[in-house]
This record gives structure tokens, sequence and C-alpha cells, in this order.
């Protein structure tokens, strides 16, 4: 799967869109299951969470298990507008492809990868992540939504 990358919405404008309004109580479940998943992460997420955490790759700051829109997210940068997700063993790539759209579709770019490529090889997928980050992206097409 090696770090799937979205950057623009699918609709070809090239426009983001703005997000569907999430309800109050939607929002706390889901800052509420967050939470929770912070509390149980994979050993996957722990090893790339510590080459994320603390400002060391490069000195962009990360946080996990964030809600961005209506979809719990595995890492965030927010300051880049990108996402890191892991896609475990029972993930539903239907599932998967509709919150990468819905990132997209706010201008976020996605980087996937799966918990085995995490687990056999975290540098190069930190490597990955550290090359997106550091890729200029159009901060105007995203405020223009």
């Amino acid at each position: 799967m090696a770090g799937k990358l979205s950057l623009r919405p699918a609709d070809g404008t090239g426009q983001p869109r703005r997000p569907a309004p999430v309800s109050a109580e939607r929002l706390q479940r889901l800052k509420d299951r967050a939470r929770d998943l912070r509390r149980e992460m994979t050993p996957a997420e722990e090893l790339l969470w510590a080459r994320l955490s603390g400002n060391r790759l490069g000195g962009i700051k990360f946080s996990r298990k964030t809600v961005v829109g209506s979809v719990i997210v595995d890492f965030a940068c927010p300051s880049r507008w990108v996402v890191v997700s892991l896609s475990g063993p029972d993930a539903n790539p239907e599932l998967e492809a509709l919150q990468d759209r819905a990132l997209a579709d706010l201008g976020i770019r996605t980087l996937r990868f799966t918990e085995a490529e995490v687990l056999d090889d975290a540098d190069r997928v930190a490597g990955q992540i550290a090359t997106l980050v550091n890729t200029p992206f159009d901060r105007g097409a995203r405020r223009a939504g």
C-alpha cells in the first residue's frame, strides 16, 4: 500500500470543500472515542508515534488520535494539513477510501500505510511522512473553500 497520497477533491475543481457540520453530540462522542483510542494504541501506532512525537520529525508537531471533521485520524500535523493513517489487518478499504476522500475534500493531504509496513520499516515510513510534510502545498486553495 506504500503511502497512498490524496491531494485534491475528486470533483476535479481542485478547491477544498467546507466540512459537513457535525452535531455537538456527535463531536463529543468522537472526542471520547479518540481519547479511548489514545489509551489503546497498537504496536505499530506506538512505534510510529515514537518517531513523530516531541517534534522529532524536523521540529514539526504531530498529534495522535485526533478528530478532523467527522473522522478520527491516527496522526495529524495541523500546521502542514497532513494526516497519517494506519490500516490494520481488519481494515475496510471502502470505508478508508471514503475517509480519505472526506479529508481530501477539506484540503487535507493523507498518507496511509499498513501496520505491517510500519512494523517492518518504521524509519522508511517516517521518511515518507517527512517528505510529505516538507512538500509545499497551496494554502490559498484551502482557504478558498
